[in-house]
């Protein structure tokens, strides 16, 4: 990549803008943000409690379920406080190692929940398909091995990450158009040549956007002809908890191919689309799947409802 090194220069830090174009809307911003925020936290943590105080929720479906929250969690706490530091504090400024720690964990969590929804597909699978053979091969045992399949695949695959970014000695710019630090972002900052980067992030980027995506995608047209061939066998109440676990794939997804697309192809006649498709990505899977399941999944609804009346008579008999 042929750049003139006269306005290139090494960097302690970067700036992170928030949303390009609104500073004066930051401020207001903050509150929607803070109260996503709020929404993310307590709904996840209360699917996390509820799972694991009722043991007739320990079965697979579940038990993948309560692994999507605490990634959900980890998302939000990785991402969302550091952003109400930039609309309400003015907090643009962030170290260049702390940016690389950022930017390793948004990415190892966004493969790790890529992972747990392919899993969460597997499960859906197993329970129309094969329902008699559902748990014997979805036992523990097997549920450990695949945590931790996703988990080394994630691992293994986002540690270089921070290094190949490391060994970049020149910068044109440390202003960063997103309120967090992204891989493919940072790297086009840099005078040198990127290739490795632009390589090593298809590369990474094939398994967990491609081949996962394609497996839950294979996975439901598996389903989608057990239906239509076993109409009056198949249990409504098993397919209807596809229902979940499709919105919450959607609303994954949708944000993440969305970024990767406008990323690679970054001139678009919608200003701030890839900042926008960055917020879908990152902020909205915490704050929904919580809601998705609590509302669309009967058994964690009901659960909710009574855990919601136990604190009220707590509160009353308290007061």
């Amino acid at each position: 990549m042929a750049t003139d090194n006269s306005t290139c220069k090494g960097i302690e830090d970067f700036t992170l803008s928030g949303i390009p174009h609104l500073d004066d809307l930051h401020f207001w911003l903050g509150f929607p943000l803070i109260s996503m925020y709020v929404v993310a936290i307590l709904g996840n943590s209360a699917i996390l409690y509820i799972i694991m105080v009722d043991r007739v929720l320990h079965e697979p479906m579940f038990i993948f379920l309560l692994m999507l929250s605490v990634l959900d969690l980890l998302m939000a706490t990785a991402v969302m406080p550091r952003m109400l530091g930039i609309f309400w504090f003015g907090g643009r400024r962030i170290t260049f190692n702390m940016c690389l720690i950022q930017m390793f964990f948004i990415h190892f969590l966004s493969a790790l929940e890529s992972g747990i929804l392919v899993a969460m597909a597997v499960d859906r699978y197993m329970a129309i398909c094969h329902p008699l053979r559902h748990y014997s091969i979805l036992n523990n045992r097997t549920i450990m091995n695949i945590s931790v399949v996703v988990l080394v695949r994630g691992t293994a695959g986002m540690i270089p990450l921070p290094f190949l970014i490391k060994r970049l000695p020149l910068w044109k710019s440390n202003f960063l158009t997103h309120s967090y630090c992204l891989h493919q972002e940072v790297m086009m900052l840099a005078c040198t040549d990127i290739t490795v980067n632009i390589i090593y992030g298809l590369f990474i980027a094939l398994p967990v956007v491609g081949i996962d995506s394609l497996s839950i995608v294979f996975s439901y047209l598996l389903i989608l002809r057990t239906m239509v061939s076993q109409v009056r066998r198949t249990n409504l109440k098993t397919v209807s908890t596809c229902a979940s676990h499709l919105c919450a794939v959607l609303v994954f997804y949708i944000g993440i191919f969305g970024l990767v697309v406008l990323h690679r192809f970054p001139n678009s006649t919608i200003p701030n689309l890839h900042v926008l498709f960055g917020n879908v990505y990152l902020l909205f899977p915490p704050v929904i799947n919580p809601l998705i399941y609590g509302i669309k999944t009967k058994r964690i609804s009901n659960r909710l409802c009574r855990l919601f009346g136990e604190v009220t008579s707590l509160r009353t008999s308290l007061s």
